[in-house]
């Protein structure tokens, strides 16, 4: 994947959220793996947390991120399962003002090549809310280093060509100025 060098690095403003009944900061693998890369890529991490497998603890949260000018991208790891305690996707899809049926296609395919079938069992998925995209990922390291390796890295590289994420963050929100502007 092709980064231009002649174009400026940007760095995105990061949320990491941990959707788990059972870890805290100290045993958050999965947190940790995207922290690690986010700042190491050069994006500044705005904040991270912990929630337990609830519908409304999770939504509160990724709303409250949604919501703050100071956030860019919220990218979650658990409860993307298919036991009862995995709601990550229900809490979070209905947020959505865009999906982004791209994103799961890409890392099942990216999935599939490390874990086979396997794959099958992750709800990942992502959107865009209130200009913020929104990665909703399953809770493994490797799963969380796949996604950022494969997708997510280079999109959230505004050198990266064809095209990235970055380039079009200032025109995520154009339906709701425009729906303003006509009320």
């Amino acid at each position: 994947m092709p980064i231009d060098e002649s174009l400026p690095f940007i760095p995105v403003r990061i949320a990491v959220l941990t959707v788990s009944d059972t870890r805290d900061l100290a045993q958050d693998r999965s947190g940790d793996t995207l922290a690690s890369r986010v700042e190491a890529a050069g994006h500044v991490l705005a904040d991270r947390a912990i929630v337990k497998d609830e519908v409304a603890a999770i939504r509160a949260r990724v709303q409250g991120w949604i919501a703050d000018p100071g956030i860019d991208v919220v990218i979650t790891t658990g409860g993307t399962g298919f036991t009862g305690r995995d709601v990550t996707p229900e809490a979070i899809e209905p947020l959505f003002e865009k999906r982004m049926e791209g994103f799961s296609a890409v890392f099942h395919r990216i999935s599939y090549d490390k874990i086979g079938t396997s794959t099958l069992q992750s709800r990942a998925t992502a959107g865009v809310a209130g200009a913020t995209y929104v990665f909703v990922l399953p809770g493994s390291p490797g799963a969380c280093k796949d996604a950022w390796d494969g997708i997510l890295g280079p999109q959230l590289d505004y050198r990266h060509r064809p095209c990235n994420f970055v380039e079009i963050m200032p025109r995520l929100d154009e339906h709701l100025k425009r729906g303003k502007a006509q009320g």
